[in-house]
């Protein structure tokens, strides 16, 4: 039986929480706390419920039931003040395309009644730590997805939150620029914020996260350390095991890769 009360130095909670699709249960009575000061990973294969949690976790999508709360304040009873104390980067990011990086973290910081000259002081700084300076004439219609990715970022972290979400953040950047994100969030969480990001990628996971959570079908499989959740294996085994692996049949596909007169 969960607490009816959030959690104050909790980065987020989820209390019974639920949703249903008609009779789809796509996040079906799970409940977890993710303690401030952390990297914490949201794990899962495709489908798993990771994107309509981080949703209800982040007040886009309304649960069926059950409670979320992140840095203690309840997301659905008052998500004004909720909104202050966390940034959200979607997996696609949905921003206005005809903007450029500045235009934009001017209007995210007028959204959020910031002062200008600290918005335009940080403005300068993100876009320095995000290489992204050389392209801060250009309107995002004309970024690649990696580079929305980074401007989602930007504007996720532009009011400093405590705690940042990130649906899937590492998909559609390059090496080097994984690099600097990763860098970048290290620095938050050392500096004692948290991170709490969605993955199906285990190798990432078992490199940053200090706990994870393992979601399938709608429902937590396994939740700790990378060492407890792996029982000893690699981590990408020991997920395969949770979620069910799936071998092809003997004697199937044998055409494949064959030659052919």
């Amino acid at each position: 039986m969960p607490n009816d009360s959030p959690i104050p130095d909790s980065a987020l909670q989820t209390q019974a929480l639920s949703r249903a699709f008609g009779e789809k249960n796509a996040v079906n009575d799970i409940s977890f706390q993710i303690p401030m000061g952390l990297f914490y990973g949201i794990c899962g294969p495709n489908g798993a419920g990771k994107t309509t949690t981080l949703k209800m976790a982040t007040g886009l999508l309304r649960p069926s039931s059950g409670r979320v709360s992140v840095a203690g304040v309840d997301v659905w009873a008052d998500p004004v003040a909720a909104k202050r104390h966390f940034g959200f980067v979607p997996d696609n990011p949905q921003l206005f395309d005809r903007l450029n990086a500045p235009e934009t973290l001017a209007f995210i910081g007028a959204l959020r009644k910031m002062d200008p000259a600290t918005v335009q002081a940080r403005t300068e700084e993100i876009l320095l730590a995000l290489d992204l300076v050389n392209d801060r004439n250009t309107i995002l219609a004309d970024y690649s997805l990696g580079m929305t990715k980074k401007i989602g970022l930007a504007a996720a972290i532009l009011h400093n939150p405590r705690v940042l979400i990130l649906d899937e953040p590492f998909g559609s950047l390059d090496p080097v620029n994984t690099a600097v994100m990763e860098e970048l969030l290290q620095l938050h969480v050392q500096s004692g914020g948290s991170v709490i990001f969605s993955s199906h990628v285990m190798d990432v996971v078992e490199r940053l996260c200090q706990r994870i959570v393992i979601i399938d079908q709608g429902q937590i499989k396994a939740e700790g350390t990378i060492a407890e959740v792996s029982g000893g294996k690699r981590l990408q085994d020991a997920f395969v095991d949770l979620v069910g692996g799936r071998a092809l049949d003997d004697g199937s596909m044998k055409w494949f890769g064959s030659s052919s007169d």
